[in-house]
């Protein structure tokens, strides 16, 4: 049998506290949240927030400081603490719907599986300092129905996408691959490594050195020329459907021979010169064959969970919730432990 790990995340380190204050206090029985009256405990959702905050504490302190989660870090009036645990609830009402409608898709919690999340539960109460264990409220109860929850999130997930069309035409896919360089017409840098205006005059003599570059890059190569006149030469790829280039270098590349190096391309805030490397780029194509695929899975599991949700009840106590604050930092060590199952269960690994 295939082995691979479960709750990569759950078990990847031993974590320990630098910052003690409250320790995960919360009574765990309570009742944060129900989905059709059914009850869903404080213990469960609180053990989901704190995971999620340790996972990001190393990063977010040593970038933003130790109140990085009492901070408005995007301006919108809510600190860091509130965003994250919005997200985590929101993910939570996820999980609960969805084990609600495995019957759906004929999806199971085998007993393989059953006995690995035990193994990967009892593996995480081990692992972690005590301190570390209670400041994130953890009970193996609360483990193990946690990696149920996201091993069904999971296996819910690859079985909804599954009906997702995978089938993407040639054309749709088509990815082409061209070289460009730009000059802008509003600045330049001077010798002494300062952004300048281009005054009036200035403008007409650059029009005309761009123009003579165009020349020498049609006739020799777009590199070459570039090394000449001291400009850069930069890649890209665009598709029959691209938004993102200026609609006058879209056009030109659309009406370019592979190989071709166009004229001068005016727009209005710089100048182009670019060539059409390939009408067809293998590897890009296949990536944008991909990426469609992905998207159209992406909004068919939407599709249905939105759906469902509809049709539930979801009831979040407020009160109950704001207990739950982030009154600890967490910091990770490197060595690791490791828990092995059958590989229908590692879909845990990529929740995190």
């Amino acid at each position: 049998m295939k082995k691979r790990n479960i709750a990569a995340v759950l078990v990847s380190g031993m974590m320990a506290v630098s910052m003690l204050a409250g320790c995960g206090g919360v009574n765990k029985d309570a009742v944060v949240a129900t989905l059709d009256e059914e009850e869903v405990s404080l213990g469960l959702a609180n053990f989901a927030a704190r995971l999620q905050q340790a996972s990001y504490d190393d990063f977010y302190v040593a970038y933003f400081g130790e109140n990085v989660w009492s901070s408005d870090m995007y301006g919108n009036g809510t600190t860091m603490e509130t965003n994250l645990k919005d997200s985590v609830m929101e993910t939570v009402e996820d999980m609960y719907i969805l084990q609600k409608h495995m019957g759906d898709y004929g999806v199971e919690i085998t007993a393989d599986e059953e006995n690995a999340i035990g193994e990967a539960a009892s593996a995480f109460m081990t692992a972690n300092s005590k301190d570390a264990v209670n400041a994130l409220g953890a009970t193996e109860d609360i483990v193990k129905e946690y990696l149920t929850l996201v091993t069904v999130q999971n296996k819910m997930h690859d079985a909804i996408i599954a009906d997702a069309d995978t089938n993407v035409s040639d054309e749709e896919a088509n990815t082409s691959a061209y070289s460009y360089v730009r000059i802008s017409q509003k600045t330049y840098t001077d010798d002494e490594g300062n952004s300048r205006e281009y005054t009036e005059d200035q403008l007409t003599e650059l029009a005309k050195t761009v123009e003579k570059f165009a020349e020498e890059a049609a006739s020799d190569s777009l590199e070459n020329a570039a090394d000449s006149y001291g400009y850069s030469v930069s890649n890209g790829t665009f598709t029959k459907d691209d938004e993102s280039l200026d609609e006058a270098v879209f056009a030109k590349l659309q009406s370019l021979d592979e190989g071709a190096v166009s004229g001068v391309i005016d727009t209005e805030d710089n100048y182009y010169v670019v060539r059409l490397d390939q009408k067809t780029d293998a590897e890009a194509t296949e990536q944008t064959r991909q990426s469609i695929i992905s998207q159209r899975q992406n909004e068919l599991y939407n599709e249905v969970l939105d759906g469902w949700k509809e049709e539930h009840e979801w009831i979040v106590d407020e009160k109950v919730w704001a207990k739950v604050t982030f009154d600890n930092l967490f910091t990770t060590t490197a060595e690791s432990t490791e828990t092995e199952s059958d590989e229908n269960v590692d879909a845990t690994e990529s929740a995190e």
